[in-house]
């Protein structure tokens, strides 16, 4: 699926995304995935629905939502690369995921951000209402183990 908005698309076609780009991003610029393996990226690309901003041919963003399009998705790996964020870029590809044919009627959506709770408070993303039902097993190093 693609949709169109001035210079920019937003697109879910698989053979459209730059991996190795993507790789690099999460590795070495996002606070959440420091040292991230570029395998460890294909296989989590491979089991998501995927969606990049693209500028032309050029990738300039990306996130994807592990999820069974039946009752839950978990946003991750939201991005813009610099150069292009103060142009909206971020909400619309909130609008177009949440509007998205295969997400509707979802039960939950979770997320997790160190700094970007006021853009998805837009979208209706909140503090969770009961922390104390969720649990966590988190190995924040895992990546520095399989290099």
């Amino acid at each position: 699926m693609e949709w169109h908005k001035g210079a920019y698309t937003i697109s879910t076609d698989f053979s459209r995304f730059d991996l190795a780009r993507i790789h690099h991003y999460l590795a070495f610029d996002a606070y959440w995935s420091p040292g991230i393996p570029f395998g460890v990226v294909a296989k989590a690309f491979q089991n998501s629905l995927a969606f990049g901003i693209f500028q032309g041919e050029e990738q300039v963003g990306w996130a994807r939502l592990v999820t069974d399009r039946a009752t839950f998705a978990y946003l991750a790996d939201v991005y813009v690369l610099e150069a292009h964020r103060g142009a909206g870029l971020g909400q619309w590809l909130m609008e177009v995921i949440l509007a998205h044919p295969e997400l509707q009627g979802l039960r939950r959506w979770l997320l997790a951000t160190r700094d970007a709770h006021s853009l998805y408070a837009r979208y209706g993303f909140r503090p969770l209402a009961a922390p104390e039902r969720f649990m966590e097993r988190h190995f924040p190093d895992v990546y520095k183990k399989s290099v």
